[in-house]
């Protein structure tokens, strides 16, 4: 199957998992649990509240080359929006892409979705562990904190 016919098959709509494809185009869920979704919102209220302009985007579909993963939360800047917009997937990164591990992950895994972001054109990705500490990275590997949004806490507290 390939994504728009994944996205538009209703027995695939009312699932309790996050939908990723492998390069093979074989379905990959994820369960999520309701901490994931604590910090996931907790993470898109904060960008969303520090941006200076851009879109703030949860479960963002890239096509990479293991599949299509999606990003927890993303921020794509205006020229990436006005460029990108209508795409499903996205054929490139948006600037910023953002994972929370869930009980299902393991850290290999964040680590290699991170690769694939980056070498999609991300220029950050950030980590978000079972703790609430966020792990950033960009091209240069892991890095102190963010370059994009250098005011964001090192960690998600609720």
């Amino acid at each position: 199957m390939n994504w728009a016919a994944i996205c538009k098959d209703p027995t695939l709509e009312n699932l309790p998992y996050k939908i990723e494809t492998n390069r093979k185009g074989q379905i990959v869920m994820s369960p999520a649990s309701n901490e994931h979704g604590i910090y996931q919102v907790s993470v898109s209220s904060m960008l969303f509240n520090l941006k200076t302009g851009g879109i703030v985007i949860s479960e963002c579909s890239i096509l990479t080359s293991d599949g299509v993963k999606v990003a927890d939360v993303a921020w794509l800047s205006e020229q990436f929006f006005k460029k990108y917009r209508k795409k499903t997937p996205y054929q490139v990164a948006p600037e910023l892409c953002i994972e929370i591990i869930s009980p299902s992950n393991t850290v290999n895994e964040m680590l290699e979705k991170t690769e694939l972001y980056l070498a999609k054109g991300a220029k950050e990705v950030w980590v978000v562990n079972a703790k609430g500490e966020i792990h950033f990275f960009d091209n240069s590997g892991k890095i102190k904190k963010s370059l994009l949004f250098p005011n964001f806490p090192k960690k998600i507290s609720y």
